[in-house]
């Protein structure tokens, strides 16, 4: 799904970011709906959320926000990257990595393996060294990345793109704290939440889905998120030394050049809020 719609993003029509790799990927995984998003395939009424244009602009903002984190921390001399449930994410092989950049990319062992080799059948080559660990993260994910070289005592920038909805609390807090005792002082971090899921059990989000159902989509996000409060995420951080900086979805909206949406399901999830962090640990 989100693929899908950076493929939209990155689409000629739209041209919005730069991503060669997310169309093919969305088409190797061979979903229909999602394979018809991508094709332009997908009816639209003028008054849906569905329209095209508006869905690529609602990626492209969070992708700029996590190229932008991680070339900024690449920029900034940090050259160890991990991607936290990196997925069809293919930003080890488009980004302008700086020489001898190592990008660490963790997911299911399937998930690896087939953009490893779907990515591989079109000639794909990374543009830093890229090195995977497969691993679930309910396992000893951190015992895999240091296997793979991970180095704890050098800075690393991370990100957990799209993740922590799928987490319970205690997961979630296990795995920043996983995250701080791995990282090196000046390292860098970046997410986004939802300060209270309870949005997907809200009307506004149950006439949406419905919306999707008629348009193919089955998946019921309500039935794979963890409910509840998140909203101690930063002060949580904050206490493990973490310097942070947020920006709710219509900031980041506007300095993207958009106008945020003002309809009744984006004014239901305003408060989706980007974060990126600085450890200031000496």
């Amino acid at each position: 799904m989100v693929a899908a719609q950076r493929a939209l993003a990155a689409s000629p029509e739209f041209a919005l970011i730069d991503d060669p790799y997310a169309a093919a990927l969305v088409r190797a995984v061979g979903m229909d709906i999602y394979t018809r998003l991508v094709d332009g395939q997908i009816p639209v009424a003028a008054d849906s959320e569905f329209i095209p244009e508006r869905m690529a602009r609602g990626m492209a903002c969070r992708t700029r926000f996590y190229d932008q984190f991680f070339l900024d921390a690449a920029r900034g001399g940090i050259a160890q990257v991990v991607i936290l449930a990196s997925g069809l994410d293919a930003r080890a092989y488009r980004l302008p990595w700086p020489t001898g950049t190592v990008v660490y990319e963790v997911d299911m062992p399937q998930v690896i393996e087939f953009k490893t080799s779907t990515l591989s059948s079109l000639g794909a080559e990374p543009t830093a060294e890229r090195r995977t660990v497969a691993v679930d993260l309910r396992d000893d994910w951190a015992a895999g990345l240091q296997e793979a070289g991970f180095d704890r005592r050098a800075s690393s920038a991370w990100s957990a793109e799209g993740l922590l909805v799928y987490l319970p609390n205690d997961a979630q807090d296990a795995l920043f704290d996983r995250i701080t005792e791995l990282s090196a002082p000046r390292s860098r971090l970046a997410f986004e939440f939802v300060p209270d899921t309870a949005i997907f059990t809200d009307e506004r989000w149950r006439s949406h889905h419905d919306r999707m159902r008629e348009l193919g989509f089955e998946i019921d996000l309500n039935e794979l998120v963890y409910h509840g409060q998140r909203s101690h995420i930063t002060d949580y951080l904050s206490r493990a030394g973490w310097q942070i900086s947020s920006q709710t979805i219509a900031e980041v909206y506007k300095a993207n050049g958009f106008d945020y949406p003002d309809d009744e399901l984006s004014r239901a999830i305003a408060d989706l809020t980007y974060i990126s962090a600085v450890l200031g640990r000496y």
